[in-house]
């Protein structure tokens, strides 16, 4: 064979041998890299399966509400509802606890229909603390109204969370009850209808209730009271609505008797006028009496017919989804048409 060509031919198989060992040396690069992908995949999904069986095996659960951890067994089933603010946020959001707190012997009325069925645990002023461990609570919502006795006792059987009786906490509230019910999205559903409806009757308000003095009443023993501005209804008159905050109502700190000579010196355009028997046993007149006095006919909110007595349930606690949902309703009603 002349030189020339045999050269030439050794070159060619010199190249081809090189990208075949090259072809390999990629092909074996790619597999590594594959095999390690593999790899990482498979120790993630490891790691993955190992949290949830831990999800799955865990015995308790640490539930954080206003800045307090509350630690609950991880599966919540057996809720009792040891106050009138836990009950009514049950009730909008379709909860049924098992046990909750009795007004006359009896499931409040306003409630009676969306809670039927759950067990008698006491009233709000003394819960019966065999009837609640009788029920094997996985939780217990009390009240931020109940005193250290009360909350030690319930502690003693199961973690009492100190349900929030201000209107400010309400949102908090409802997701809190969410949570331990699964039923986190129905609650930020009601909470953004809320403030959506709110903020629309707030626009179309705007400044014609501007010098208007609006309050709300509840009569209780006889008496009227009057209540600051976290607290019952008021947030929605004065925060959701913007209403301007009467100075009587600055000056009160939660709950505080309104002499009738004081109210008239006020003289609100605007009066909504609570009254339930349970709460006025010994004087179950004193509604009528009131709105018959000389003195109370001659506000101008009683002149120009702007007194709404009960326009919602009663009893209804004020700072609650339940509450607020249906006083604002009221509000809009009485107040935006004008």
């Amino acid at each position: 064979m002349n030189k020339k060509y045999w050269l030439m031919a050794v070159s060619a198989l010199l190249a081809l041998s090189l990208s075949a060992c090259s072809e390999k040396d990629d092909n074996e690069a790619a597999g590594d890299k594959e095999k390690a992908n593999a790899e990482e995949v498979s120790t993630d999904a490891s790691d993955t399966d190992k949290e949830d069986a831990a999800d799955e095996n865990a015995t308790e659960q640490t539930i954080t509400y206003l800045g307090e951890d509350y630690v609950l067994p991880a599966k919540v089933d057996n809720i009792v509802a040891a106050s009138l603010e836990s009950m009514e946020d049950a009730t909008i959001l379709g909860v049924k606890p098992v046990g909750v707190l009795a007004i006359g012997d009896a499931i409040p009325e306003y409630l009676a229909r969306d809670l039927e069925g759950a067990s008698l645990v006491g009233d709000k002023f003394a819960p019966n603390n065999e009837a609640i461990l009788a029920l094997d609570p996985d939780v217990i919502l009390g009240s931020s109204k109940h005193g250290e006795d009360v909350v030690a006792a319930m502690n003693k059987i199961q973690t009492m969370i100190p349900y929030s009786h201000l209107s400010e906490n309400w949102e908090e509230n409802l997701q809190l009850l969410g949570k331990l019910t699964g039923k986190e999205s129905k609650a930020d559903e009601i909470i953004g209808d809320y403030n959506a409806k709110a903020a629309e009757a707030k626009d179309k308000i705007g400044d014609s209730l501007k010098d208007k003095t609006v309050l709300v009443l509840r009569i209780r023993q006889g008496s009227m009271a009057v209540y600051s501005e976290d607290v019952y209804l008021n947030s929605v008159v004065y925060k959701d609505l913007g209403l301007e905050v009467p100075e009587i109502v600055t000056n009160t700190k939660g709950q505080g008797e309104l002499a009738l000579e004081t109210l008239a010196d006020i003289n609100p355009d605007y009066i909504f006028l609570q009254f339930d028997d349970s709460e006025n046993a010994d004087n179950l007149t004193a509604k009528d009496d009131l709105l018959a006095n000389p003195i109370f006919k001659s506000i101008t909110a009683a002149k120009e017919d702007h007194v709404f007595v009960n326009t919602i349930a009663p009893l209804a606690q004020g700072g609650t989804a339940w509450s607020k949902v249906r006083f604002l309703d009221a509000a809009i009603e009485n107040l935006v048409s004008e």
